[in-house]
Formats: C-alpha cells, sequence, structure tokens
C-alpha cells in the first residue's frame, strides 16, 4: 500500500495512493483513528485497504494538498554520518555508534510544498535521506525483530540551514528551522520493498543528479538503528527514522552549491517514490 496524509477545502484526512488518485479512506474511518498515527497506533493499517474496497471518495493528485506523512509523529530522529560516501566528504572519523539527533515535528512539510530558506541564511542545503516509520513500538528492541515494528518506508529531504548549524558543535538549530523537513509523497509498507538495501536513493536539483547510493551503502543499518534507539528511548507508533545522507552535499562541494529561491528539490527512493519540493526565501525570517 502506498499510504498517504492530505488536505483538501481546509479538512485534513488520510487514504491511499491509487492508480495516480488519492482515495479518501480516512473519510470512514475517521471516527475510529482520528489520523494515521491512530491507525498505526491500534495496528489497524490493513483496515485502510479494506475499506477501500467501500465507497469512498476518490480525487486527482492536484485536488489534494500532501501533508508530511506522519505530521504529528512523538519523535523524529535523525541519523548523521551514515553514508561512507558523506562521512569521508566531511573529514569526520569513522564511530562505533551511530550519530543520532533531533527534529522537531512542526519543522515538516509535505510533497510539493515550498522549502523555506530564512533570509539571514546563505547555506541551504538538501539532505536525500529514507525515512523509517515505526508501526508497533517497543524499547529495547533486538536487530533480528526490528522487521516487524517497521510500518513502512517514505522519502525525506532533512534540509539543513548549514550557516547555523555549524555555529556550535550542536546541530539542532540548523536542522529545525520550520518548513525545512520535507517529508513523503507516500508512506509504502514494508511487505512491498522485499529487498531494502537493493533500493538507489537520488537527490536532483534542477533535474541534475547530486547525490546517489544504494540504501546498502548505509553505515548502520535500519535493524542496527533502531535497536539502538530503542535501549535508550522508547519508539511509539509514527515515530520517524531518517536514516541519513550519501555523500555529494552541496556544502561540500567545490564550489559549494546551495540552494536558492525557485530551485526543485528531488528525493527519489526506488519503488518508494519522489518528493519534490520548491525552494522560496521565508520573508518572516530576518535577522
Amino acid at each position: 500500500m502506498k499510504v498517504v496524509t492530505f488536505e483538501r477545502n481546509g479538512a485534513r484526512s488520510y487514504g491511499l495512493l491509487d492508480d495516480g488518485r488519492v482515495v479518501d479512506v480516512g473519510s470512514r474511518l475517521a471516527s475510529r483513528y482520528g489520523d494515521l498515527r491512530s491507525v498505526l497506533a491500534a495496528g489497524a493499517l490493513r483496515e485502510l485497504q479494506s475499506a477501500h474496497t467501500e465507497a469512498v471518495p476518490t480525487f486527482q493528485i492536484d485536488e489534494v494538498k500532501f501533508l508530511p506523512v506522519i505530521p504529528n509523529p512523538e519523535k523524529i530522529l535523525c541519523v548523521g554520518l551514515n553514508y561512507v560516501s558523506h562521512r569521508t566528504e566531511t573529514k569526520r572519523p569513522e564511530t562505533k555508534y551511530p550519530s543520532i539527533f533531533t527534529r522537531f515535528a512542526d519543522t515538516q512539510v509535505g510533497h510539493r510544498a515550498p522549502v523555506l530558506r530564512p533570509s539571514f541564511s546563505t547555506a541551504f542545503d538538501y539532505e536525500g535521506e529514507l525515512a523509517v516509520v515505526i508501526g508497533r513500538g517497543g524499547r529495547h528492541i533486538p536487530e533480528q525483530a526490528v522487521g516487524a515494528h517497521i510500518a513502512g518506508y517514505s522519502c525525506y529531504n532533512d534540509v539543513s540551514v548549514r550557516d547555523w548549524q555549524r555555529h556550535t558543535a550542536q546541530w539542532t538549530p540548523g536542522k529545525n528551522f520550520p518548513n525545512t523537513g520535507a517529508f513523503g509523497p507516500t508512506l509504502v509498507t514494508s511487505d512491498e520493498i522485499p529487498e531494502l538495501g537493493a533500493l538507489t536513493l537520488t537527490t536532483r536539483l534542477n533535474g541534475k543528479v547530486m547525490q546517489q547510493a544504494p540504501i546498502s551503502d548505509l553505515i548502520f543499518s535500519v535493524p542496527v538503528i533502531v535497536a539502538y534507539i530503542s535501549k535508550f528511548t522508547p519508539l511509539y507508533p509514527g515515530d520517524v527514522i531518517a536514516t541519513g545522507t550519501p555523500g555529494g552535499v552541496g556544502d561540500r562541494r567545490e564550489p559549494p552549491v546551495y540552494m536558492k529561491d525557485g530551485d526543485i528539490v528531488e528525493v527519489e527512493i526506488d519503488r518508494i517514490g519522489i518528493l519534490r519540493n520548491v525552494v522560496e526565501t521565508d520573508a518572516h525570517a530576518v535577522s
């Protein structure tokens, strides 16, 4: 299944992307599950498919506004320096454990929404990533059991305000400006991804390939990441883990390539989809 969260005429809902149309399953299930996170918490993901067979409204893609797949996760946890190519370009040493930082839920935007560059930043950068969405929560999850806790996968663009990221050794400010965490367009359920490592992640800026790597290049695999995170914090249904970005970020190019107004940035992962956003300046973010 390809699951979406969307807005139409000011009303939020969720449903399925099927043959280029959005099926508003939420219109049938909202009395029991108010949002997609509630569906996951109830272990009711399969009910979306059942409701799809009933008479529910369907819309053309251009009739809806895509929202972040999970607009309201309890946690968004991001993994830094998780591809050899990116670690090498940043000249960081190898580490024994994954580098984890957080992103706030209110920084997220959906597919086709603008990502907003603060007007005082001159170092607005893309980071295409694979997102993992937790379906069943837990604590101290063994690596061999991680698969049973994953609802599915999506595309993520962990857009970074590099100048603010470098203010100190802590990355949090540069990773949490509003409208910088692009997430979508769909959650593809894990049963549709038989071999995650065989997928390729590609980031394009104005049609030019800037990043490309197989998911198998992750330094710390998805089972390792989920098991590690669950040791220090409980995971809940709907939690999102962005698994890291490959080499080729704009900040490490010679000369650097930063995003500017009107740029189109796309993150594509085989079998999962294409997340597309346009860059705009946040006129309210003034120095």
